[in-house]
């Protein structure tokens, strides 16, 4: 009996050692995402929900002065924008808790100036708990934006307002369970009184209350501003990025669109845009909705470089989303389906010119971009050759990096054979989570290469995909600087 017992307790432990062995991770780079960071990147789609005052006055930024009873969103449905934007596929919605104009959409103890001040529900309602339990309900997540800027509130510009600013954001931390994001912008109008804001403050209560939250400002900590508001990172863009001497509202934009390969910190880019020309919702601006060709370019130009797309979505005076707003969010969901719904290198044989081992070439066509490919040690260039078996057409190209480790790739090319020579068909600089190519017209091809000519460690690849576009999709827009 003692001899069965040893022999299965060996054997178990030799399962576990070679489990172990399988699952261990190559070197990392220095710098590189938290547990939190990488989920937060693998959402790939936010919504922004910008509601308040503004949507009944119909201004962009209100004055402070509002009167709270012009708030009365009479069929207000938070589980309509909850469904809408998970058809779009997005894991997290975002709501302007309060606005530049101090109005807040829950009854904050700390002013009057807020949803219990207002006729909506006698005064009774609170739109971020209406938000809160239908995204409970749905398995989404919530994030919450603050506004550190307030035009309304009496103590702003005092040092008084950092108290009160700690206070608001303890009821949002504390009474509507885990928020997943918490944004805070460095926008200020030219005239606004000066204020230093304690920031520090503000990010300790966060990680104290909230640990698993990300946060957003123009220069993080967790995550940055891409430094525009079409949706578009860099051509380039690191993850990593130097903070030092960058202010929040004073950032320097190229470095927050591009990143900086010798960054110290590890803050992925945020991409955020407006479905509509305006932030909050305009009447007027009903028949200017984004196209479902237009927001899948910007898809492209976000997710497909290393960024989040964060998409606002603005409520109506009726408080719902409007019907052409849902409308474009379903076909840019229906045409990224259509593209991306069949990976055609899926299972192919990959070889590779060198291979660090246990971590062999199948992983790069496995469909799991948790598992990955890597060269020998300290070897930062590579040949990876893709048998498709026969001629195949494919006019769109994915790769991922294994992120959790670092980012890597600074330069690669993507070469089809072609009547027995290699041409090359699409290039780029970095990959990071995720890279998408367009080629400029359709390759049929058996044979791919993928060839990685810099990286700033050893070359490390997660996935390789090859699709054929919805002929929904469109040609892409050109890009205005």
């Amino acid at each position: 009996m003692f001899m069965k017992i040893h022999y299965w307790l060996t054997v178990a432990s030799m399962m576990y050692a070679a489990s172990t062995l399988a699952q261990r991770d190559i070197p990392t780079n220095p710098v590189k995402p938290t547990p939190q960071q990488l989920q937060y990147q693998q959402q790939e789609l936010i919504g922004f929900l910008h509601f308040g005052v503004n949507t009944f006055s119909d201004r962009e930024w209100g004055t402070g002065k509002e009167d709270p009873r012009s708030f009365n969103p009479t069929k207000l449905d938070a589980r309509q924008w909850v469904q809408a934007a998970k058809t779009a596929g997005m894991k997290t919605l975002i709501i302007t808790a309060k606005h530049h104009d101090g109005f807040c959409l829950w009854p904050s103890k700390y002013t009057d100036h807020s949803v219990k001040s207002s006729p909506w529900k006698n005064g009774k309602g609170d739109v971020v708990r209406e938000l809160t339990d239908a995204c409970r309900e749905a398995g989404m997540k919530l994030g919450i934006y603050l506004s550190p800027w307030d035009m309304h509130e009496p103590k702003y510009g005092t040092s008084e307002y950092n108290q009160f600013y700690l206070n608001q954001l303890r009821e949002l931390l504390t009474n509507y369970g885990p928020i997943a994001e918490l944004w805070m912008d460095g926008a200020k109008g030219e005239n606004a009184k000066n204020m230093e804001y304690d920031f520090e403050a503000y990010r300790a209560l966060i990680r104290q209350l909230q640990p698993n939250a990300v946060i957003f400002s123009d220069v993080g900590p967790g995550v940055r501003w891409i430094g525009n508001e079409r949706g578009f990172a860099g051509e380039t863009c690191w993850s990593t990025i130097n903070t030092e001497g960058m202010a929040i509202g004073k950032a320097d934009s190229k470095y927050l669109n591009t990143g900086d390969p010798n960054g110290d910190e590890w803050i992925p880019g945020e991409c955020d845009v407006s479905i509509r020309p305006g932030w909050f919702y305009h009447a007027k601006e009903d028949s200017r909705v984004k196209t479902p060709q237009q927001l899948v370019d910007i898809y492209y130009k976000s997710v497909g470089r290393n960024g989040t797309l964060l998409l606002n979505l603005p409520p109506d005076q009726n408080g719902l989303l409007h019907e052409n707003d849902v409308a474009a969010l379903r076909g840019m969901r229906e045409i990224l389906n259509e593209t991306f719904q069949k990976n055609l290198a899926l299972k192919k044989p990959v070889k590779a010119g060198s291979q660090w081992t246990g971590f062999a070439t199948q992983r790069l066509t496995d469909g799991n971009a948790d598992t990955y490919w890597a060269a020998k040690e300290g070897e930062t260039s590579a040949t990876l050759e893709l048998d498709l078996g026969r001629p195949t057409t494919f006019d769109r190209v994915s790769l991922q990096e294994p992120v959790r480790l670092g980012q890597r790739i600074a330069a690669f090319r993507v070469e089809a054979e072609q009547n027995g020579t290699w041409q090359e068909v699409a290039k780029g600089t970095t990959i990071g989570y995720k890279r998408l190519l367009r080629l400029d017209s359709p390759v049929t091809a058996q044979r791919i290469r993928i060839v990685i000519e810099q990286a700033n460690n050893t070359v490390a690849l997660s996935e390789i995909g090859l699709y054929q576009a919805s002929e929904r999709e469109g040609k892409p827009l050109a890009e205005k600087k």
